[in-house]
């Protein structure tokens, strides 16, 4: 398992490269990249994402051992990024891997589903009219009750 929290940018091909040569007896391999969107229809600026060093690792590593616990998985991996980030830019990624492919995509969508209302990141959209903190939307934490 691996949980990295960082502001730089991530390469998606060598990081899903890396994470799918590293076990070879798993049958399933399966990944997911979020990416900023802007919802303010070519008014955003930029993203900025928020968080406690330290605090959010340690909350990550949970959620992912939570997983491996629930799925027969071989491996987890979660990247998410913080900083100033501009839309279209990669802000997270997420992987599984396990012998069959239903453990490997329930245990991605768990992980996105967490990661998306629970984890603790703080957004702030920076756009011409101002900024303002993107709150919870409830489809995001309605997402959370199937777990």
């Amino acid at each position: 398992m691996r949980v990295v929290v960082q502001q730089e940018p991530f390469d998606l091909g060598a990081e899903a490269n890396a994470f799918a040569a590293a076990d070879t007896s798993m049958g399933a391999i399966v990944t997911f990249t979020g990416v900023v969107r802007d919802l303010a229809r070519g008014d955003l600026d930029v993203m900025e994402i928020e968080h406690y060093p330290g605090m959010t690792e340690k909350a990550l590593t949970r959620i992912a051992t939570e997983a491996q616990e629930r799925w027969s998985l071989g491996d987890v991996l979660v990247i998410h990024r913080y900083g100033r980030l501009a839309p279209g830019d990669r802000i997270m990624m997420v992987a599984t891997a396990a012998p069959h492919r239903k453990d490997a995509f329930e245990a991605a969508e768990y992980l996105m589903d967490y990661l998306k209302s629970r984890a603790p990141f703080w957004k702030k959209e920076i756009t011409g009219a101002g900024a303002g903190w993107v709150a919870s939307k409830e489809e995001d934490e309605d997402a959370l009750t199937r777990w």
